[in-house]
């Protein structure tokens, strides 16, 4: 048996937030270790239950995003790092228990994320045509368990939900099948869905004001640029008092949303007096209506299928409050997907915060506690942290996950050093101790290598097409070419 100086640590998912935060507990403690009395030498291993890394940039943001191809770029060379090492399609829980994972790790992160959706909640939620957007999102992304076929047949279709993943429905629902495959590394199931959609006109519905969306402006600026597409606003929506314009003016992020939405207006404006046409000046096939201070309140049925939505008019103050009106709207529609916010994931052994959905962590500060509240009782349980969503719940962008991820860091560097032994408390300090243990029960582990040998081959089929990539979604097909 070998025994190791290096700190040990386990990271329980690659996505962004497990990445980031390898990269910064390495940073870290080459910085700070050894004045902590840590010394300055760790190991990595970083699990992944998917056969492929990346988490939420591969599989939870549009295909059409020009950002994402540069943080997967920046990702991947964190991970090409000799103290990390990739554990994919090792499911926490399944193939590896915490208990054994305490025993061969000083500290285990979580970053686990988020794959399920809030709960619509509104009488007729549970109709044939109405969907959550993590399922589409899973389809048009290729996720490896995903649907492979999505059924596109409404030709009115709304869209719940005033943040980014609202959006991004949105537009691939509004979207040119051989733009879209043009620009990005879609599989053919995905672009033959998005070529046969029937989607002619399209309601997005957003419950506050223009100030109290929570769109990226990059978001806003793809939603400009649809071909074939007229957007079509209501100008009362945009009569904002000077109240709300001032307190929208204290954020620069809201400040620069509310102005991207202020030219979308005008583009709107523009597109109807030219004819109903796109933003090129082409005639348009397909309308984008947007609502603000929209509130969906029943899903309309007829023979189990949905036939339309109904919304109340609603009325936002300038501190973000929403007050209903009692003005009802009734809209023909046959499908309905909601994006109203992710529920991240539960852990095998970790209690969990419902309320706020996220794994019970102390104060925010990542460390993982007995239970979600303080009044039952709630104790640090050592050597446990969250990070990103599985910390603070499905809010924040991916660059969020880098301020959490350095509060995290600190956090465990710091009990580290008040540990025994200067943190190495993990009785098996054999580095080749879990392949020994994952062999044994017949778990194939992919490692960078493996994904280096799936990114390749995406890139030749990419190649091929004249595109830079184009996905792989069997994971079985992932596991040959992981393995060849």
């Amino acid at each position: 048996m070998t025994e190791t100086h290096e700190l040990r640590i386990a990271v329980i998912g690659a996505g962004p937030a497990g990445v980031y935060s390898s990269d910064i507990f390495l940073r870290q403690l080459k910085k700070l270790g050894e004045g902590l009395g840590l010394g300055t030498a760790a190991r990595i291993d970083l699990f992944e239950k998917l056969p492929v890394p990346f988490g939420l940039v591969r599989y939870g943001v549009a295909p059409d995003h020009p950002s994402i191809k540069f943080i997967a770029s920046a990702l991947e060379k964190t991970l090409d790092n000799p103290d990390i090492h990739l554990y994919c399609d090792v499911e926490f829980g399944k193939d590896v228990t915490l208990d054994e994972l305490l025993e061969r790790y000083d500290a285990v992160l979580f970053a686990t994320g988020a794959v399920e959706d809030k709960p619509l909640g509104l009488p007729g939620a549970d109709l044939d045509g109405v969907y959550g957007a993590a399922k589409f999102v899973e389809w048009y992304d290729g996720y490896p368990t995903g649907a492979r076929e999505w059924p596109l047949e409404a030709e009115e279709v709304a869209v719940i939900g005033g943040g980014n993943v609202a959006m991004d429905v949105a537009r691939e629902l509004m979207r040119n099948a051989d733009d879209l495959k043009e620009r990005t590394d879609i599989p053919d199931n995905v672009y033959e869905g998005v070529k046969a959609n029937k989607a002619r006109v399209l309601h997005l519905f957003i419950r506050r004001g223009v100030a109290q969306a929570k769109f990226s402006v990059q978001e806003l600026r793809e939603m400009e640029k649809l071909p074939g597409v007229q957007l079509i606003i209501n100008e009362d929506d945009f009569d904002l008092d000077e109240d709300t314009i001032e307190e929208a003016g204290k954020d620069k992020l809201t400040r620069q949303m509310v102005e991207e939405l202020f030219t979308i207006r005008e583009m709107a404006e523009d597109m109807e007096d030219d004819g109903d046409v796109d933003y090129e000046g082409n005639t348009a096939d397909r309308k984008y209506y947007v609502h603000f201070n929209s509130a969906p309140v029943e899903v309309l049925g007829e023979d189990g299928k949905v036939v339309g939505i109904r919304v109340e008019k609603t009325e936002t103050s300038a501190d973000g409050k929403m007050s209903r009106t009692g003005e009802f709207e009734e809209y023909p529609v046959q499908a309905v997907y909601h994006a109203i916010g992710y529920k991240p994931a539960t852990a095998p052994g970790i209690a969990y915060d419902e309320r706020h959905a996220h794994l019970a962590n102390a104060n925010g500060d990542g460390r993982i506690t007995t239970t979600a509240s303080a009044e039952d009782g709630a104790q640090v349980r050592e050597r446990l942290y969250a990070t990103g969503w599985a910390k603070r719940g499905p809010v924040g962008l991916i660059g969020s996950t880098k301020s959490d991820a350095l509060l995290i860091v600190t956090n465990m560097l710091e009990d580290l050093s008040k540990a025994a032994e200067g943190g190495r408390v993990a009785a098996d300090r054999d580095p080749e101790s879990i392949d020994r243990l994952l062999e044994s029960r017949g778990v194939r582990p992919i490692d960078f290598a493996g994904w280096k040998k799936v990114d390749a081959f995406e890139r030749a089929e990419g190649a091929k097409e004249g595109r830079e990539h184009k996905k792989v979604i069997d994971p079985e097909q992932m596991r040959a070419l992981a393995h060849a």
